[in-house]
């Protein structure tokens, strides 16, 4: 009989295998640095620079001031220096900066805390993996910069070869978030699947991202479906899963992440306008491809688009 001790070593074998050579792997294609010597900055845009609203008022004189919540590579996350935020959310946000002419304070926040923090000015925008959505329109205004996705992720020597809709799904065992938009749409997608005669998808559920991952690994799963950039990360570093398909946060719709600033403050427009001169220079795209976030781009920033409804 196998006894606890051997399978608890076992497991944490597993686990080695998956996390243990993962961080050296992801360095050679993330650089996690804080000096970040190939971070891209922008020239000014005066276009940008006269849309900001003559009585605005920055939180500091000369500083554009957000806030970032160090959520995980490849948007948000400490650097090396346990002190220093890099990432495509910052990366981003230092050439909104250099084209309203300004330099960049960023504020490190819990990402609940942010709405509280620009309501009440302690920062002049939020660039953290927003999504729009109506709710939150009624209170802040938004300035897109990259599509809303969930990444669709099987195991590198997986025969399923393409997601891209419902029925490309059928019959596979989903590792999935609880509570997520990613579930609540996996579930629709399962509905869809019955009601055309196909077999329902098996959705499973596990406590954190280690588990979920070993199970993906040991075939116990077929997919994971997680936010897109987490995914990306992952993929990078434990080189052992790959992309098979993107899904909207907003399927059917497309779902766009953007810049929060306070309702009615006029700076949007400004973010916005900045935001479509870093997508004509290509700087925008530089950006995106630096960090593997090229299928996230957006043709056109808008300001207040669309938004997901309310549930």
């Amino acid at each position: 009989m196998t006894t606890f001790p051997a399978i608890r070593t076992l497991f944490l074998t597993a686990l080695t295998a998956i996390f243990g050579l993962g961080a050296a792997h992801a360095s050679d294609e993330f650089d996690l640095s804080p000096q970040q010597p190939a971070r891209l900055h922008a020239a000014r845009n005066d276009a940008a620079v006269a849309a900001i609203p003559k009585d605005f008022k920055f939180v500091t004189p000369g500083k554009f001031t957000i806030a970032v919540s160090p959520g995980g590579p490849p948007l948000a996350t400490y650097a090396t220096d346990a002190k220093t935020m890099v990432g495509a959310d910052p990366d981003y946000a230092y050439a909104i900066a250099d084209s309203l002419g300004l330099t960049l304070e960023i504020v490190p926040v819990a990402w609940i805390d942010w709405p509280l923090g620009l309501t009440s000015g302690k920062y002049d925008a939020v660039i953290s993996n927003i999504g729009v959505t109506e709710q939150r329109k009624e209170k802040f205004d938004f300035s897109t910069y990259r599509q809303g996705l969930h990444g669709i992720f099987v195991k590198s020597d997986s025969p399923i070869t393409s997601i891209k809709e419902p029925k490309d799904a059928a019959g596979l065992r989903i590792i999935v978030g609880a509570g997520t938009n990613q579930e609540r749409i996996l579930v629709k997608w399962s509905e869809e699947d019955v009601g055309a005669g196909l077999k329902p998808i098996e959705l499973q559920y596990y406590d954190d991202e280690a588990a979920s991952l070993l199970a993906l690994r040991s075939r116990r799963a077929d997919v994971i479906v997680q936010p897109h950039a987490q995914l990306v990360f992952i993929a990078a570093r434990d080189k052992n899963i790959k992309r098979v398909g993107t899904l909207s946060a907003g399927w059917p719709d497309r779902s766009d992440v953007a810049i929060a600033t306070r309702k009615g403050s006029g700076l949007a427009d400004a973010l916005t306008i900045a935001t479509n001169g870093l997508i004509q220079d290509g700087t925008y795209k530089r950006i995106l491809e630096h960090w593997h976030l090229s299928e996230e781009a957006l043709p056109a920033s808008e300001t207040n688009p669309p938004g997901l409804p309310k549930y």
